[in-house]
């Protein structure tokens, strides 16, 4: 029998009537064999994250020495849980000995990752399965980085012959032994870990939407649903802020040429969107697939004449940065002109101040300009490349808009053209584009 895992968001554990539903949904495929999950997300849009209940817990235990104020609502969230479930489950014991850890360990990633473990306990309960925890099978490097060898075989024994299990997402274990977890909307892929493990057939990604729309659906009305795209799609499309996935859960399936499948817990009916390998991809005939961005960015723009012959120009000036602690989002380059794109909040006046000095010092350039208050914006799509003049349709539709372009930047594969703009022509710019692309 083939094996998908399953892996349900924080709106989908949100409280215990949509984990009946949740239930009913994996109940309804007996292929649905390992289930991970999220932290309780929100009810509604005034309420809060358990997630960002518990880094409130950490910082109050810093702060005071202990955080029982803070894991009181966390301990009001999953007793409501229990109660519309309406199971007879010993939560305030878990929650106990919670809190005692968390207060014993005084470490963030611990008390972080316990929204993960103790829904997962709860749905274990709810689905009768095995709570398989992701501290035993999970594991970090001295880098901090994914032991990817010795998870995957972990996963894979403890997982042997066990007919459903449930495994908290998010985190795992460090080098030091310590509770370790990813990023936030980690559980993504905390996912694509375990269906890399058991050599899933597809890996399902339940949320709240049905799969990725062609851009930002609260910029231009209805905007039209992806059936499907590639992996490489996928990452440039969710690193420009196409937020339904996390960007770094596409590696461990990828290698295996596991479909992901995007699916709505509230609408499970829906075809929802797969996530594909190049090799398996059927185009849909439209030359972009979608079109995503950033705002608030920040441009350094570097002039020195002769830059491409001297050795170790690049070298140095990304030194400077790589000092401060500071990543860059692209670099696009001339012969004798680089731009640095950087994230604003990344550089406050003082860092700026100071990384300027750093250019100015170690490169010496002809000049050094600023630009504050641009947004980047990604046009994607596997056809853009074979097809004549795509680069005169998006330009002209941008012109048409009557919007300068600050900056363009295109990668290699020709899978993307990013254009530079003001914020205050961000949503503007990606109307014009989607209008030349996607409207008859």
């Amino acid at each position: 029998m083939s094996v998908k895992v399953c892996k349900f968001g924080g709106t989908s554990m949100a409280d215990g009537n949509v984990i009946n539903y949740v239930k009913r949904i994996i109940d309804g495929d007996a292929e649905r064999k390992y289930i991970v999950v999220s932290a309780p997300g929100k009810r509604y849009s005034a309420d809060e994250k358990v997630t960002d209940m518990l880094y409130n817990c950490h910082k109050e235990l810093i702060e005071r020495g202990d955080c029982k104020k803070s894991f009181a609502p966390v301990c009001a969230r999953f007793n409501s849980i229990i109660k519309e479930l309406n199971i007879d489950f010993d939560i305030s014991s878990i929650l106990d000995e919670t809190l005692k850890r968390i207060e014993e360990e005084k470490n963030e990633d611990f008390t972080a990752s316990r929204g993960e473990y103790l829904c997962a306990k709860i749905v274990a309960k709810v689905l009768g399965a095995r709570f398989v925890d992701a501290e035993d099978i999970v594991f970090f490097d001295g880098n901090g980085i994914l032991d990817e060898e010795k998870s995957y075989r972990a996963i894979s024994t403890a997982l042997h012959g066990v007919d459903r299990a449930v495994i908290p997402g998010f985190y795992g274990k460090g080098f030091d032994g310590k509770v370790k977890t990813f990023s936030r909307g980690g559980s993504d892929v905390s996912g694509a870990i375990v269906a890399r493990a058991v050599s899933a057939s597809v890996y399902e990604n339940w949320t709240d939407v049905s799969g990725f729309l062609a851009c930002d659906p609260r910029i231009v009305a209805s905007p039209r649903h992806i059936k499907s795209m590639t992996y490489k799609e996928l990452r440039e499309l969710s690193y420009m802020g196409a937020n339904v996935l996390h960007s770094e859960s596409i590696f461990p399936v990828r290698r295996a040429n596991i479909p992901i499948q995007i699916k709505n817990t509230f609408s499970p009916e829906d075809e929802g969107t797969y996530i594909v390998p190049s090799s398996r991809y059927i185009p849909s005939g439209n030359l972009v697939t979608g079109i995503a961005g950033k705002k608030n960015l920040t441009v350094i723009f570097i002039e020195k004449s002769h830059m491409n012959a001297e050795i170790g120009f690049i070298y140095k000036v990304l030194g400077v940065l790589a000092r401060e602690n500071i990543s860059i989002e692209h670099i696009p380059s001339g012969i004798d002109t680089m731009s640095l794109v950087i994230e604003s909040s990344f550089l406050p006046k003082e860092k700026l101040d100071k990384v300027l000095s750093g250019i100015k010092e170690e490169v010496k350039p002809d000049l050094v300009r600023v630009l504050e208050n641009i947004a980047l914006i990604a046009t994607v799509g596997h056809g853009m490349s074979s097809s004549v003049g795509t680069s005169a349709r998006l330009f002209g539709a941008i012109a048409s808009a009557d919007i300068n372009i600050k900056m363009i930047d295109q990668g290699s594969s020709e899978l993307n053209i990013i254009v530079g703009v003001k914020n205050e022509d961000y949503e503007k710019c990606i109307r014009a584009i989607y209008s030349e692309f996607f409207k008859p």
